[in-house]
Order: C-alpha cells, then structure tokens, then sequence
C-alpha cells in the first residue's frame, strides 16, 4: 500500500507544480506529465552507492515506488500522447490480448509463443495509434510466472516470465538503457542564454521533480503512517525516507521519452532536457546528503 499511494503522490503533485508555473502557455501545458516519472535505474544506482548506510527495505519500498510510477507513466502516454485511433487495428490487438490470456489460462507454458503472439500486439498497437510501449506491459502481464497454472507459488528457476526476464536483464541494462540515455539526452547549447534556466518550462520541470516529487512522496508517506494505515519501511529513519523521497526526482530516461512525445518544437524539447538534467541533478545529489547524513538508528514504525 505505502509504495503503490507514495507513486499516486508522487506523480500528482508534480504535475500541477508543472502546470501552476506554465498556466499561461497552453502549447507548455502539453509537457505535464513530464515530471512525474522516476528512473528506476538512477535513483537505485544512487542508493547502491551508500551501501548498508540504508536499510534492504527502503530499496525496497524505492524500487516498488519507481515500477508502479513508471507503469503509471506508461498508461500516462497511452492515454494522453497517442495520435488518431485506429478501431480497426485497435480491435485487432484486444483479440491478440484475448488470445493471450487464454493460453495464461490454459496453461502454455512455451515462451517463444507468448513472444510471437506479442510481436503481433506490438505491430497492432503501433498501428492503432496508442503508443506501443503499452505492448511490452500487456504482454509481460499475460506470460506465466507460475510453473502450474493455479497455483500460489511461483517458480523463479523455470516459469517463462523469469526466463524472459533473465534473458533481457544484461542487453537492457547494458545495451538497451544506455543507447537511449545518449540518443535522447543531448542539449545543444547554440544560441541559448541562462535566461533559458528561469523561463517557466525549465522551471515546471526542474520544480516538479525536485519539490513536486519529494511533497507528493514524503507527504504520501507521512500521511498514512501518521493515520496508522502504513509502518514506515524496516528499520528506517524519518530522514532516511526523506533522502529516498528526493532520490524520486531523478527522472532521466522516461520524463526525457515523454518530453520527446510532448513537443516537436527543438527548443521546447532543449529547455525540457536542460530542466530534466538540471531537476534530476539537483535530486540525486540532494538525495545522497541526506541520506548519507541521515541518522540510521532511528527504527520506530511511526
């Protein structure tokens, strides 16, 4: 419950920080879901770097946080940055889905068929006019992760969905993130003057991932612990959960990916990236002090 309601904070907030400095420019007001995601691989990269200074259960509590919150950003584009619909490949991809569910439900358990069948969905809900990032999710939700269908138990050594996610684990993290950090992350500095770094585009999304994320996180967090509805993570201090609140403002690769869908115009997608780099800066390093000054023998639930 405490990482799935800090996610909802953590991307509401952030959104009408964004929307409240850019209400006069309504081609700005596009970009509002710019700041409201978490990179996943950042944010635990920063955390790794303060070794047992945090407790196993704040990763934890971080990345359940960042997979709901960027499941939530994938909706997000599918929703909200999508061309005309197509009802006809639309249709085509429910049955795709359908299909899918029924062998989950049947008990196939060959991966190379899920995958075929997902390269057809991918194809149709590209075509459809729904982003087809939206494809991999659906897909990922209908492989087996339990060796017998209607059982509680999974099976990580042979269910197909922990095969496939071993498989891609390296060429992801390695390859896949990588070449989209270099290929969407550079600014051209030509012709652009400080006065970029005050204008309120860059100010909406370096205001968002830094203050939106840390109220929407910490405030979340504080409000059901305080309402007896949640226990704060294992043996965490109050600070320490404040550090991994600012750690949530890194928003590198998918606020760059939804910035990228937001505008076509190059110097509104500059002055993106430079809040981005500047919002997720200022975050990350933000979130290390605290952390790494944060006192670890406070552990009381509440």
């Amino acid at each position: 419950m405490l990482p799935g309601a800090a996610a909802a904070g953590g991307m509401a907030i952030p959104a009408l920080i964004y929307v409240i400095f850019n209400l006069g420019d309504p081609a700005a007001l596009r970009g509002w879901a710019i700041p409201t995601a978490t990179d996943i691989a950042f944010a635990l990269g920063v955390l790794s770097l303060l070794g047992p200074r945090v407790p196993a259960s704040l990763k934890i509590f971080l990345a359940a946080l960042a997979i709901i919150d960027d499941l939530g950003a994938v909706i997000v584009i599918a929703l909200f940055y999508t061309a005309d619909l197509n009802f006809v490949a639309l249709g085509g991809a429910a049955l795709v889905v359908a299909a899918l569910i029924a062998l989950n439900r049947l008990g196939m358990m060959r991966l190379w068929v899920y995958l075929i069948l997902g390269a057809v969905l991918w194809v149709l809900v590209l075509r459809s006019g729904v982003h087809a990032t939206l494809a991999g999710v659906i897909l990922a939700l209908t492989i087996p992760i339990r060796l017998t269908p209607g059982t509680p138990e999974a099976s990580p050594s042979i269910s197909p969905l922990h095969q496939l996610e071993h498989t891609l684990q390296k060429p992801v993290a390695f390859l896949i993130v990588p070449i989209f950090g270099f290929a969407n992350a550079g600014v051209s500095f030509a012709g652009v003057s400080p006065a970029v770094l005050v204008e309120p585009l860059t100010l909406g999304v370096v205001a968002g991932l830094v203050v939106g994320k840390l109220v929407g996180v910490f405030g979340t967090v504080v409000l059901l612990v305080k309402a007896g509805l949640a226990d704060l993570p294992a043996a965490a201090s109050w600070g320490q959960t404040l550090g991994v609140a600012l750690l949530c403002g890194i928003g590198f690769t998918m606020s760059l990916f939804i910035g990228l869908l937001a505008f076509d115009d190059p110097a509104m997608q500059d002055r993106v990236k430079f809040g981005i780099l500047a919002g997720s800066l200022i975050a990350g390093l933000a979130g290390y002090i605290v952390l790494r000054f944060s006192d670890r023998r406070e552990s009381s639930p509440r």
